[in-house]
């Protein structure tokens, strides 16, 4: 029986807030409404349960490895909040229908372009995938970055609560050189780099990884959304 998602995220919630001490105040810059992409980094289970449970009761959608079904716990959470499985070692066009329905929909699909959890917090190079979203749906992209997790376990075994930060970037869409929803690889590996560096600039020095230097890197794709009134 699939649990509903208005038990679920209470409780996931609090027990987040007991074992973290998270500063997420930079959440309540997420548009409420309109389609949107969250591009985040990947360092372990921490993040997505948090990032969800925050953003809630917005509707928003993660993909999540489809091993996660194979920890009855996880799966069930995942199952409660409509998550998406996706193959990550295929291109998998069912989760790529499901997440454009999402933002159809009007929905937040949150992603992680690095496509596999670092472990250790620094950013590792990123993937396409949310290209092809973006370009697809015509939805903005929102950089989200988080630090502290990566101190998860080894707080956790000492007792001790970990410390979460939440850093939230500004909105913007790619804009294709030639207005064209198809693009080449060259072209798509340039705005994924945009994009993750987008992501790094939200980041502690420390944890930018495979970008080091977002300040100085091109925006050649990016088109910053203007303010509502």
């Amino acid at each position: 029986m699939k649990l509903p998602s208005t038990l679920v995220t209470p409780v996931v919630r609090a027990i987040l807030s007991i074992i973290c001490r998270i500063d997420a105040d930079e959440m309540k810059h997420i548009p409420n409404s309109g389609p949107l992409i969250i591009a985040m980094n990947h360092v372990n289970f921490l993040e997505v349960p948090l990032v969800y449970a925050w953003l809630w009761p917005r509707d928003a959608v993660g993909l999540v490895k489809r091993e996660t079904w194979n920890n009855p716990l996880l799966g069930a959470i995942a199952d409660s909040w409509n998550a998406i499985p996706i193959d990550r070692d295929a291109t998998d066009l069912k989760a790529m229908r499901s997440s454009l329905e999402v933002l159809e929909r009007g929905g937040i699909l949150l992603l992680a372009p690095e496509g596999t959890r670092s472990g250790h917090g620094r950013l590792q190079k990123g993937h396409g995938g949310a290209i092809q979203l973006a370009l697809r749906s015509g939805a903005p992209i929102l950089p989200l970055a988080h630090s502290g997790g990566e101190l998860f376990w080894e707080r956790f075994k000492s007792l001790r609560r970990t410390p979460f930060k939440v850093r939230v970037g500004k909105p913007f869409r790619l804009v294709p050189p030639s207005g064209s929803r198809s693009v080449s690889r060259s072209v798509r590996e340039a705005m994924t780099d945009e994009v993750m560096c987008r992501i790094a600039a939200l980041l502690p020095t420390s944890h930018r990884g495979a970008y080091p230097h977002p300040e100085s890197a091109p925006m050649e794709y990016i088109e910053y959304l203007k303010p509502g009134p």
